[in-house]
């Protein structure tokens, strides 16, 4: 019995002075368990769907085998909800995409990328991809950078599929070794409809709005950008150059060199952003611990041949793009500036809500 109390009495009471390091403790064990959670959470996801799409071949195979028609769906889906009325997921619409998705990946689903995203996402790709191969490129993007099931269907939308790795570059001549991953951060063309620019527009402008629009543009950029700085310095001999946009890239520990023009792209042009590559290579860039860095030109046009040739002339990892902003039909549509001007005004002396309405 006193060995019994004086255990007892050896543990802090609540409210009590804690030993040093107590808390650290309480953090680990509560990433421990948040871990396995999520751990468990994957499994059940990964179990559900090969059951999805277990189920969605089985009625696959017997429509085909018996000539039934579509409607047995109906009363499959009453079946199942009777037999399991504690379990949802056995809707007549949810049948309806189980056989889609038996179809539409014939080969078992846990050996596709598809298989490790939820049952809401894959419902998205089914509903909005036009055929296998983009159906395998969303899925592939979204398991890589664990979007959201909004974040998926902005990207569908907005075509990435087109746009990635669509720019001219001279990766496999400049960086043999590393050409498949940068062709996967660059696009052609970069949609840049939330500058709300239109027509023709000078280059700081279009800086201008980029910059005031960064959270849109680092999204737009995709995963893994910093930015760094507009208008860069860096000094060469007794001059002063300046950099349109500087950016890091986290995951590829690359510096990024962006330049924009907003008329066609020229040799010349693809000449300065080489040079200022260089500059940062040489002047800005860890050696030790940075790759060689990235140029990319975002230009309102381009001509292929004369890129192609302006390229193959420049040692520097460089990439070419075109941006694709409102054309000027949708531009007289939106707000102007007076209207956004006292929209921020009152938002200031708190009379609205942007997000409201």
């Amino acid at each position: 019995m006193q060995n019994e109390l004086a255990r007892h009495a050896s543990i802090p009471a609540q409210g009590a002075e804690l030993p040093h390091g107590f808390f650290e403790l309480i953090d680990d064990l509560k990433a421990i368990v948040k871990r396995v959670n999520l751990r468990a959470q994957l499994k059940v996801n990964t179990e559900m769907i090969a059951m999805y799409w277990e189920i969605g071949r089985t009625i696959l195979e017997r429509r085909e085998r018996e000539g039934w028609g579509a409607k047995i769906i109906d009363r499959v889906a009453v079946e199942l909800r009777t037999a399991f009325p504690g379990q949802s997921g056995f809707s007549r619409s949810n049948l309806k995409y189980m056989q889609q998705m038996a179809s539409l990946w014939p080969e078992p689903i846990g050996q596709q990328a598809v298989g490790q995203l939820p049952w809401g996402h894959i419902t998205v790709l089914m509903a909005r991809c036009k055929n296998r191969a983009e159906l395998d490129f969303y899925a592939r993007q979204a398991v890589q950078h664990g979007w959201s099931r909004g974040v998926l269907g902005s990207w569908i939308g907005a075509q990435l599929h087109l746009t990635q790795g669509a720019a001219l570059n001279n990766f496999d001549a400049t960086v043999p070794e590393d050409s498949d991953v940068l062709r996967e951060i660059v696009k052609d063309p970069y949609r840049v409809e939330f500058t709300r620019l239109s027509g023709k527009v000078a280059e700081r402008e279009f800086e201008d709005a980029l910059v005031e629009n960064l959270v849109r543009f680092l999204t737009e950029l995709g995963v893994g950008f910093a930015f760094l700085g507009r208008q860069y310095p860096v000094k060469v001999g007794d001059r002063e150059f300046r950099i349109d946009l500087l950016f890091y890239h986290c995951r590829l520990h690359r510096y990024i060199v962006v330049e924009l023009k907003t008329k066609e792209a020229e040799a010349a042009h693809v000449g300065q952003l080489g040079f200022y590559v260089t500059v940062v290579d040489d002047v800005i860039r860890d050696k030790e611990r940075d790759d060689p860095t990235l140029g990319i030109l975002i230009a309102e046009s381009r001509d292929r041949g004369v890129v192609e040739y302006a390229l193959r002339s420049n040692n520097a990892p460089l990439a070419v793009s075109t941006y694709a902003g409102l054309p000027p039909e949708v531009r007289e549509l939106m707000p102007s500036e007076e209207d956004l001007s006292r929209l921020a005004d009152g938002v200031r002396r708190g009379d609205g809500d942007p997000s409201a309405g």
